[in-house]
């Protein structure tokens, strides 16, 4: 990262064994969506080679860049790439700079692939929203800052100066600034190792952070299930209004200590261990992570009595292109619905039940809604028609 030049830049290296014959590689450049293009970022690739040898591309639009050529089933396929990304200013956003202080979440070219499926391409969101699909992975992370002296936190675990490793995680993210930080240890049930840095202009007290977010992982984990992983970092930066998930490393804005850090954690569990395509499901991890910060916050009986207004009441299951074109209801349709969705399937403590069969049948993997029913259906038999009440259905 060269904060001279606005720039960051790499060299990506990717081992990707289909389970699926191919005619084709794809990458997602998030971005080139809408959203982030239109103030500034811009991120390009260039000396892609597959196998070691040069490869030729073309671009289906801005956001997903194709390699074609035969890929068969089971046999593994090495690619690589150099990549630059531009950085906008201070935005509210995944993708920011705000002086010294860097935002980098779906910052590099990254794999689409459903197991099962194929290539998941679903059009980019013009709205704070994320599109993103991507099977778990085992990452390794060199970082190097200009200036040097910027702290740098990032998903997973660093074990040397400038070196950081995530394992079976979708997706690397991280941020950089003058951080002041503080450490604590939740038992989730496992030790998981919290880091909060808060960035020197936001004026906050990290402490207070890392103490929510000790308990919110301990209450999640006692009932969806193990966090899966050993460690659990968050970044406090400015310019930002609520929350960006990532696996193991979450960004948030100053003053969102409140609801949004129970929801970002409910994510660890929803998209994180338990994926989804986000741009076909989408209601799939919202609205399961507002369920989680409902439960936590103790705000789900309202969610539970919220009136779902016309447009997207019965409509939860919808794509998030029909979002994009109904943007003022996607809070109400997608996240407070699904939320109200699980609870109006019956006692919380049983759907809190039938969440961790979903997770325990679901981890690593990329769910669909049919596998949300079937959960729900083993603690409650008329959870198909309950959800489809909602618009959510198997097929969807």
């Amino acid at each position: 990262m060269d904060l001279s030049s606005n720039t960051v830049s790499g060299d990506l290296k990717v081992r990707f064994t289909p389970d699926m014959a191919t005619d084709r590689l794809v990458f997602r450049l998030w971005p080139n969506g809408p959203a982030l293009a239109g103030v500034g970022a811009h991120l390009d690739v260039g000396d892609v080679t597959v196998g070691g040898t040069g490869a030729a591309t073309t671009f289906a639009n801005p956001t997903t860049l194709v390699v074609p050529g035969s890929y068969p089933a089971g046999r593994p396929v090495e690619a690589a790439m150099h990549w630059r990304l531009t950085l906008p200013g201070a935005v509210n956003d995944r993708v920011a700079r705000i002086g010294d202080a860097v935002r980098l979440g779906s910052f590099f070219p990254i794999l689409p692939w459903e197991p099962g499926v194929g290539w998941d391409t679903e059009p980019p969101p013009p709205q704070f929203a994320e599109a993103s699909t991507a099977p778990t992975a085992d990452f390794d992370v060199t970082v190097s800052t200009t200036p040097s002296d910027l702290g740098v936190l990032a998903s997973g675990a660093q074990d040397r100066p400038g070196h950081w490793t995530a394992t079976a995680v979708r997706d690397f993210a991280m941020s950089t600034g003058r951080f002041s930080i503080v450490t604590a240890v939740a038992h989730a049930p496992d030790p998981v190792a919290v880091t909060v840095g808060a960035s020197a202009s936001t004026g906050v007290d990290p402490a207070q952070f890392a103490a929510k977010a000790v308990n919110v992982l301990q209450t999640h984990s006692a009932r969806f299930g193990p966090y899966a992983w050993s460690t659990y970092t968050l970044a406090i930066t400015p310019a930002l209004g609520g929350g960006i998930e990532y696996p193991t490393f979450v960004m948030q804005g100053p003053s969102t200590i409140g609801r949004t850090t129970s929801h970002e954690l409910g994510h660890e569990w929803f998209y994180s261990l338990v994926g989804n395509d986000q741009g076909r499901d989408p209601w799939l991890d919202e609205g399961l992570a507002t369920y989680a910060e409902g439960r936590y916050e103790g705000t789900i009986g309202g969610m539970r009595t919220t009136s779902i207004p016309p447009g997207a009441a019965g409509h939860l299951g919808e794509p998030l292109s029909y979002w994009g074109a109904n943007h003022s209801l996607y809070n109400q349709g997608v996240y407070i619905q699904g939320a109200k969705a699980l609870a109006t399937l019956g006692d919380l403590d049983l759907v809190d039940c039938a969440l961790r069969v979903y997770v325990a049948r679901n981890a690593y993997r990329i769910a669909r809604p049919g596998d949300l029913i079937a959960a729900a259906s083993s603690v409650f038999p008329d959870a198909a028609r309950t959800l489809a009440s909602f618009g959510a259905h198997s097929s969807s």
